[in-house]
């Protein structure tokens, strides 16, 4: 009964984005390991889309690396539909608008969580770099929860 269920979540969420996943699906898209190069300024999490585009209507597919010992003070993301893989090292992720150790728990390599919409957040990659895969609907946005 839970398999069918999350179909059904599944199938009217993607109903919900209708032809704008069409627009983007179109193509085969290959990424070799040695071809993704992730950008972003010294000191912050690294970014790459995979597919799709971010910043229009529709599903897309981001990675971001943390550098050892990133905090990732609270936000939020506008996103209807949001999806994390953690693909390598251990994410210390917790819900709220303070950042606070005590609540982090935990998410070691192959842990997939889901994000609801406007939803405030925090992580740490205490231990190490962390390498995350987020699969989404877009446009998306990252608002900042100010520092109370």
């Amino acid at each position: 009964m839970k398999r069918l269920v999350a179909l059904f979540i599944i199938f009217w969420t993607l109903d919900l984005v209708g032809g704008s996943i069409a627009q983007t699906s179109g193509q085969s898209v290959v990424w070799l390991p040695d071809d993704i190069a992730f950008k972003g300024l010294p000191g912050t999490p690294q970014h790459v889309t995979l597919f799709g585009d971010p910043t229009k209507a529709g599903l897309f597919v981001d990675r971001i690396k943390f550098a050892a010992g990133t905090k990732v003070m609270p936000h939020w993301h506008p996103d209807p539909v949001r999806t994390v893989l953690v693909l390598s090292g251990t994410l210390y992720f917790a819900v709220g608008e303070v950042f606070d150790e005590a609540k982090l728990t935990a998410y070691p390599a192959g842990t997939f969580y889901s994000e609801p919409p406007g939803t405030p957040h925090y992580a740490w990659a205490k231990d190490g770099e962390v390498v995350l895969q987020v699969t989404a609907v877009g446009p998306t946005g990252n608002t900042r929860v100010p520092p109370k």
